[in-house]
């Protein structure tokens, strides 16, 4: 799992009062108590309430990074999301599964990884081992099984290429 027990146990506790049931966004605090147990996280990231952040030792933010409301990363294995990426409300990043062709159902775990500008939209689903490209979009309520190339839009379960996303200059 990464860490010891006794600094997983203290990670529930404070990430359950923190990051759970706090009803403010303290970005700043959010921030430090996630590089004080093992997250590499950069500046201007936000963290909205109610995130869920299963193994901090085992997650990348970049620079400005959003993470929504209710958002859950459960990384039992790497989750990294590099700077300018927004994880929208109620996201569901899952870097762990079950081989169903095992009678014991064994544990497959695999990074997850959300490449610079791509946005997770509200209610997304992303599975182990899926690298979302550069500047991708996952609609609200999609769900990616494979990996999501640069500049696409995808939409449906699962998620299908529907067209390139253009970014118009300011």
């Amino acid at each position: 799992r990464g860490a010891s027990a006794l600094k997983e146990g203290l990670w529930l506790l404070v990430s359950l009062v923190l990051f759970r049931i706090c009803p403010f966004k303290l970005s700043a605090l959010k921030r430090a108590v996630l590089r004080a147990f093992g997250a590499k996280v950069g500046a201007g990231v936000v963290i909205k309430p109610d995130v869920r952040i299963t193994f901090p030792w085992k997650l990348t933010l970049g620079d400005h990074v959003w993470v929504g409301e209710g958002s859950w990363l459960l990384n039992l294995a790497p989750i990294t999301i590099e700077s300018h990426a927004c994880i929208s409300q109620r996201a569901f990043l899952c870097a762990g599964s079950h081989d169903y062709k095992s009678p014991t159902f064994d544990l497959r775990v695999q990074p997850i990884t959300i490449e610079r500008g791509a946005w997770v939209g509200a209610c997304a689903w992303i599975g182990p081992g899926v690298r979302m490209g550069r500047e991708a979009v996952l609609t609200a309520n999609s769900v990616a099984v494979k990996d999501l190339e640069p500049s696409g839009i995808y939409q449906g379960n699962p998620a299908q290429f529907v067209r390139h996303r253009v970014i118009s200059a300011n």
